[in-house]
């Protein structure tokens, strides 16, 4: 008796199948990303025309929104699931590309006392979230989460933690949310405290570097003080975003540690199975950037590639998150968020203030 044999589908069929279903949902994602980047251009140009001073909030939490309030009321139908998950892809993408964007040498402009206090920001910040959010009873990933935000550069960081220690998406609106609410309040904070104790353009333009954690914060509350302050704030915080492939490198081996190196055989082949590779390309890029291996026009190129990668990766989260899930952290992120904020930026003023003999 013959049998018949099922001859398979050529491969081409196949990933042009397969290229097919991804593409309803990456037009959601383009669609929602846009929408958030269009919501904080209208809202700048509605303050400039009516002479507004209004938050710079910025298209990272409009996008989240839009694409939360599309997944909890409509929801999102079957088809568009392939193509939304991959916001994954674009996040590593954006993290590789975002490497362009931090010139190592511009740290060493800050001078040494200044690049003591980064690395004493940094540490200090990394500990203090650590231990606030265990004391609060947060889930270990969350809190990881925040310590790596507010320590680093707030969304960029988180988002490239979410990889790395392979973090749940509730986690990371969470942390995002947080972190991008806290730096408004910083936006209009700092510059009221700077003018109140008379700091000087260095002192705080320093202190917005270290306390502000979202680097589009960052400059901002350092412009807002004066030309000179608003350069040496985005000094600092270049010097802490600098560090942000490191510190992710340290907690994805800690987590892939963690999560079960216990029985397996070969644990260096363990560790490379769950090393975030996207980290060793942000490292390159940033290397790459450093040496002058691109010009300018090529590192703006590439500089705007990981923003519209970041576009699809926030429409994404926020498409994906399930408020009911969130709900049941309570408001305990947030306070752990504003308190570790809080300390951080009085810790800043108080190493600044006291290091202001030696600034430039």
């Amino acid at each position: 008796m013959a049998t018949s044999v099922a001859i398979p589908a050529p491969y081409s069929d196949n990933l042009f199948k397969r290229v097919a279903r991804l593409i309803p949902g990456l037009f959601l994602l383009i669609a929602v990303g846009y929408a958030g980047k269009f919501v904080e251009q209208w809202i700048a140009r509605y303050g400039k025309a009516h002479h507004l001073t209004l938050p710079n909030i910025e298209y990272v939490l409009w996008a989240i929104l839009i694409g939360l309030v599309i997944s909890n009321t409509v929801g999102i139908p079957a088809a568009f699931r392939p193509g939304l998950a991959t916001y994954e892809f674009w996040l590593k993408a954006g993290i590789v590309l975002l490497g362009s964007r931090f010139i190592l040498g511009d740290v060493l402009k800050l001078g040494a006392v200044s690049l003591v206090l980064v690395v004493i920001e940094i540490s200090i910040s990394l500990l203090f979230m650590t231990a606030l959010g265990r004391a609060f009873g947060l889930t270990p990933k969350l809190t990881s989460l925040l310590a790596i935000g507010s320590s680093i550069c707030g969304v960029s960081a988180i988002i490239a933690a979410e990889g790395a220690i392979d973090a749940d998406e509730e986690d990371t609106s969470y942390a995002i949310a947080a972190v991008l609410a806290l730096g408004a309040v910083a936006l209009f904070t700092f510059p009221l405290i700077g003018h109140w104790l008379g700091m000087g353009d260095t002192s705080y333009g320093l202190w917005a570097g270290l306390g502000v954690d979202n680097t589009a914060e960052a400059t901002a509350a350092g412009a807002l003080y004066s030309d000179a302050a608003g350069k040496v704030a985005v000094l600092a915080k270049t010097a802490r975003n600098a560090m942000i492939g490191f510190v992710v490198l340290g907690y994805a081996i800690y987590w892939a540690r963690k999560q079960g190196t216990a029985g397996v055989g070969n644990k260096a082949a363990f560790l490379w199975r769950k090393f975030p590779k996207f980290v060793l390309g942000f490292l390159l890029i940033s290397a790459l950037a450093t040496a002058k291996f691109f010009d300018a026009g090529q590192i703006t190129s590439l500089a705007n590639l990981s923003r519209w990668a970041f576009l699809l990766t926030f429409a994404g989260v926020g498409l994906r998150t399930n408020i009911g899930e969130m709900r049941k952290q309570g408001l305990r992120p947030f306070l752990v968020g504003a308190i570790g904020e809080v300390a951080v930026a009085l810790l800043t003023l108080g190493l600044v203030l006291g290091a202001a003999r030696f600034l430039g």
